[in-house]
């Protein structure tokens, strides 16, 4: 293990001093972890500093070619006070998987939990302590040399950033609206679809903005080469609830692996449910809606965790659901999650990594 230099702020600002009302991705702590690569000195010179702009070369690497992955996970102060880690050693085994594909050189991912937690220590004071809140996490990696040429980069540039993040839902568990889309490809399988890369993102953009336009939230990708499998919509995994079982498209090489998909598989498993990672055409959502076997459909991922969908629409036809019932099955697993996450029920699992 390296030792990590501390660069450290003479003054810090407080929790105390958070907005009441918190947004995603608005305010940031002091403090960031950084570290640099070449091929010399391989991952060197760790170092937690303070939060500072950034000065770039117009030539930087990343701006021209988009070499870069990046993460999003969560820190939550528990019922009993302490600051937890949910699953990180699975979103650090991820970002390697997409760095693997963007020929990023891989990080020690033990290393990189030790000083994700070295950085939360610094900045404990940002963890939000309000049921709803938590320390939004975000390590990114990106290709810094400073020369135009389509190839990898030689030098890279780790960092982790920190944002005290509010409830994502300020007014409760609402159901969104969701636009079925396959005027446009976000991705295909071989491709970048399972990375979390800033292409997945930007491919998305454009028939996100439409989709909103017309009153939906998000958009749910179909697949991009035969567009009639159900894939994943833009910030979630999707599952759908027919009468007989619970379905999820499984991963193709076009899907995010995401870490709360797994967390829900994991738990629908250990109660017995029927639950499958299959392919799931909408035409079959469709027919299965109309003959009434189709309970619901939700999204899950790190910044929501779970989100019931209301409405889904492709083409033209709209597919209702009702969400009026405080113990509905979308709600409870919702709750079920954010119990183990601060530590108001016991984690069986193992998914919570506690800073000591």
């Amino acid at each position: 293990m390296q030792n990590i230099n501390f660069l450290l702020n003479d003054h810090q600002e407080t929790a105390l001093q958070l907005p009441a009302n918190l947004e995603f991705g608005r305010i940031f702590t002091d403090h960031v972890f950084e570290m640099d690569y070449d091929e010399v000195n391989g991952w060197h010179n760790p170092t937690i500093r303070g939060n500072e702009p950034m000065l770039f070369s117009p030539a930087t690497m990343v701006l021209h070619y988009g070499q870069a992955v990046f993460e999003g996970l969560k820190a939550y102060k528990t019922e009993s006070g302490e600051i937890a880690i949910f699953r990180p050693d699975r979103h650090f085994r991820r970002l390697n998987n997409s760095a693997r594909r963007l020929c990023i050189p891989e990080v020690d991912e033990e290393f990189m939990i030790e000083a994700l937690k070295e950085l939360i220590k610094v900045d404990k004071e940002w963890v939000p302590e309000k049921k709803g809140t938590s320390l939004y996490i975000r390590p990114f990696v990106y290709g810094s040399d400073p020369l135009l040429g389509v190839k990898p980069s030689k030098t890279y540039k780790l960092l982790i950033i920190l944002s005290p993040v509010g409830a994502y839902y300020p007014e409760g568990f609402k159901p969104v609206k969701i636009l079925a889309q396959d005027d446009y490809v976000r991705a295909v399988r071989k491709g970048l679809g399972d990375c979390k890369t800033p292409a997945n993102y930007a491919a998305s953009l454009l028939a996100t903005q439409e989709a909103q336009k017309r009153g939906f939230t998000q958009v749910l990708w179909m697949d991009g080469v035969e567009q009639k499998y159900i894939e994943e919509v833009g910030t979630m995994n999707i599952f759908v609830r027919f009468k007989d079982e619970i379905a999820t498209p499984k991963l193709t090489g076009s899907i995010l692996p995401g870490i709360t998909r797994a967390t829900v598989l994991e738990l629908l498993r250990d109660k017995g449910i029927n639950v499958n990672e299959r392919l799931i055409s909408m035409q079959e959502v469709i027919e299965e809606y109309d003959k009434g076997n189709v309970l619901g459909i939700f999204g899950t991922g790190t910044a929501a965790v779970i989100s019931s969908v209301g409405t889904l629409s492709y083409k033209d036809k709209t597919m209702t659901f009702k969400h009026d019932d405080p113990n509905d099955f979308e709600l409870n697993l919702f709750n079920e999650i954010l119990a183990i996450q601060y530590g108001l029920k016991p984690d069986n699992y193992g998914w919570l990594d506690y800073i000591k």
